[in-house]
């Protein structure tokens, strides 16, 4: 198992971390013990969940995620073997994950409330990783091709964002801070803040990025590798067209293609490019998770992979993918795909 630097800290984690959007939705309570004890007896030490999980947002539902991930870490009493992160979700109109409020947004007050519900949820005194799922910018943060602008005055100062997680971090509640969809702008932004006030950096960026939905390399990657904020790529998989198991123009029953439709945006329509994808990895001998997921592993600006699975054989599968090693020609065909299709997933 690799391990990478996380941002400017000191901790290292896997370059493969385990994502937890399904449990508790297309997941048991018992399935989510399992695939955590395995995860971690294979080597993983990186854990990914957020408050408004499991997906897609629902008010039945929310929390449920990481309440499963609590009812674990309790019963298992190794809290110190792992590295945790959260999320506190963005501009959204899930008024139920909060007490008062009509949406989400990213004020001190609602990052305190967000901040406390986790915590309970998942049974843990720290988080060590926290992250802003979304920018509270009312901007279109996924499935957008081109930029439109939005009015400033309505949204939560970045400072007063960075400085209300910077008292969670000086109370021990939060280790170290991240953000996620967030733009070039906003990266630096929040880096000239940190600085100037003398606050703790963002240290990773949680975005999507895979063979088909490479946006991350067009201004973020540079961020990334100049300021250490280093990419989760979220969605290695494609929601799962990178498998090869919507091949034959079925959706396999219990798939998130089959469950939730309308959840895989743009994915059905970049359907030319997702087939060739999956062409080439069997014609350079690969499975074609093996490609996706390795493609991924193998960027520089990478600290973590985040893989998620419905099944244990799915998720023996995808830790796997990631033994095989990196070609020259298997980056010339990964080149030659991004040069044929470009972005066509604009995530």
């Amino acid at each position: 198992m690799e391990f990478r630097q996380l941002g400017r800290t000191d901790i290292k984690v896997t370059s493969i971390c385990l994502g937890t959007m399904t449990w508790g939705e297309q997941n048991t309570e018992k399935q989510a013990h399992e695939q955590l004890d395995y995860a971690i007896e294979r080597g993983i030490n990186f854990i990914d969940t957020a408050e408004m999980y499991p997906v897609p947002a629902n008010p039945k539902t929310q929390g449920r995620t990481e309440s499963y991930i609590g009812t674990w870490i309790a019963s298992r009493k190794n809290r110190d073997k792992y590295i945790l992160a959260s999320k506190v979700t963005g501009r959204a109109a899930i008024h139920w994950a909060r007490d008062k409020e009509d949406q989400t947004r990213h004020t001190p007050a609602q990052i305190d409330e967000a901040v406390e519900k986790s915590l309970r949820r998942l049974q843990t005194d720290y988080i060590d990783l926290y992250q802003l799922h979304w920018p509270d910018r009312d901007m279109p943060g996924f499935g957008f091709h081109s930029y439109q602008d939005y009015d400033e005055s309505d949204m939560t100062p970045l400072e007063d964002i960075l400085g209300a997680l910077n008292r969670h971090i000086e109370k021990g509640n939060i280790r170290h801070l991240g953000i996620s969809n967030e733009t070039p702008w906003g990266a630096m932004k929040f880096i000239q803040l940190a600085e100037k006030n003398n606050w703790p950096r963002m240290v990773s960026n949680q975005c999507v990025y895979n063979l088909i939905a490479r946006r991350f390399d067009y201004g973020l990657a540079e961020v990334a590798m100049r300021e250490q904020i280093g990419l989760l790529a979220y969605s290695p998989l494609g929601m799962g067209v990178l498998t090869g198991k919507y091949d034959d123009g079925e959706k396999p029953k219990g798939s998130r293609g089959s469950l939730f439709s309308d959840f895989m945006g743009g994915y059905w329509t970049a359907e030319d490019a997702w087939r060739d994808c999956n062409r080439t990895a069997i014609a350079l001998g690969l499975t074609p998770t093996q490609f996706a997921l390795k493609f991924v592993e193998s960027r520089e600006f990478l600290t973590s992979n985040i893989i998620g699975a419905t099944s244990m054989a799915q998720l023996k599968e995808n830790i796997d993918a990631h033994h095989i090693t990196w070609t020259d020609e298997m980056e010339k065909e990964a080149h030659r795909l991004h040069k044929t299709y470009r972005c066509p997933v604009g995530r």
